[in-house]
């Protein structure tokens, strides 16, 4: 009787199970919305970047010096890329709120003025590069002429460093050809206290003095007006401060005038954003590009050296009107040609 009784709750366990498979079978399967199904896209996404690592790392041990140039240019390119996306930002946003360049803060300002002149350079690779198969021959031309041809993106830290050095010394080559324009244009000034004034300071420039702001401010009459005023320029002296604006000179007169009163005008109105956001809040690296685009030679200089001539630059930067803008052109000569000296002393 008891053998009776097991097997008959054996039967009813069995068919109990049986019955609950059945309905598990029938139920609707709930799948997590959290967890996607992965996609095509990631999966080919997921094996480049699998591909690019392996090929990165082949590159690296076989080719050294190869993967230095391919790893600078894939950063660099990178780095284009994000900053092209932070400029169609502030150009949105220029559209939408109906603002003008100098209207931005210094960051933005410097960002458009940066990038468009990153293009500029970048452009005519753009172009060579478009024909088929032309890729390869854009590659030697980086490879043996980077300065001439890459722009700052695509620089080794060791190749930044170099070519700015480089850079500077062609702009530098004719700031003894500005002074003696200057000198030139002294006997033009028709004050004769002004005329002592700017002999004065230019015969300390010439001896090796670093001048004062103060004593860059008092000839700043001579530059508002005849003979020193953008409109009396001569064609020599555009040419030769448009090649301290970093500018080809190679181009008509008419169009040399308004491109180098343009640029100046860009750094002015940069002038003025800074110091609505104050020096102290520039990185380090942000005072030592400042201070390069204004004609200082910031690479061998330090940190501080580089905001206190950064702030000497505001203050006369300050107190010039548009009318006087000639006069912070040639400060870029007069406050950079002795500073580096003056620190030794």
């Amino acid at each position: 009787m008891a053998l009776y009784r097991t097997r008959m709750c054996w039967k009813v366990a069995s068919s109990r199970c049986m019955r609950q498979c059945v309905l598990m079978q029938y139920q609707p399967c709930h799948l997590s919305t959290s967890q996607k199904p992965q996609t095509v896209f990631s999966r080919i996404a997921s094996k480049t970047k699998s591909f690019n690592a392996k090929y990165e790392q082949f590159l690296e041990r076989t080719f050294p010096n190869f993967y230095i140039l391919y790893s600078t240019f894939m950063k660099g390119f990178r780095t284009l890329l994000s900053e092209g996306k932070e400029v169609r930002t502030i150009m949105k946003k220029i559209n939408s709120r109906g603002l003008c360049y100098h209207q931005l803060p210094y960051r933005e300002m410097e960002k458009l003025r940066q990038f468009r002149r990153d293009i500029i350079k970048a452009l005519p690779v753009m172009i060579i590069s478009i024909p088929p198969f032309a890729n390869y021959f854009v590659f030697v031309l980086m490879y043996f002429f980077p300065r001439q041809i890459l722009i700052r993106h695509f620089w080794t830290a060791k190749q930044q460093k170099e070519f700015l050095d480089i850079n500077h010394k062609m702009r530098q080559e004719v700031y003894a050809d500005v002074l003696e324009n200057l000198q030139q244009s002294v006997p033009k000034i028709t004050e004769q206290p002004l005329q002592n004034q700017m002999f004065q300071l230019l015969t300390q420039v010439q001896h090796g003095v670093h001048p004062k702001v103060t004593d860059i401010e008092v000839v700043r009459e001579a530059f508002s007006g005849p003979p020193l005023c953008f409109s009396r320029l001569d064609v020599q002296q555009v040419k030769t401060l448009s090649r301290i604006m970093f500018l080809t000179p190679h181009l008509p007169s008419f169009y040399l005038h308004g491109r180098l009163r343009s640029h100046i005008f860009e750094i002015h109105y940069l002038d003025s954003a800074m110091l609505q956001l104050g020096v102290k809040e520039l990185t380090d690296e942000e005072v030592q590009r400042a201070c390069y685009i204004r004609g200082l030679n910031s690479t061998h200089l330090s940190t501080e050296d580089c905001r206190e001539w950064l702030r000497c630059w505001l203050q006369l930067s300050d107190k010039l009107t548009v009318s006087e803008a000639s006069l912070l052109l040639h400060s870029m000569v007069l406050l950079s040609t002795n500073y580096l000296q003056s620190l030794k002393k």
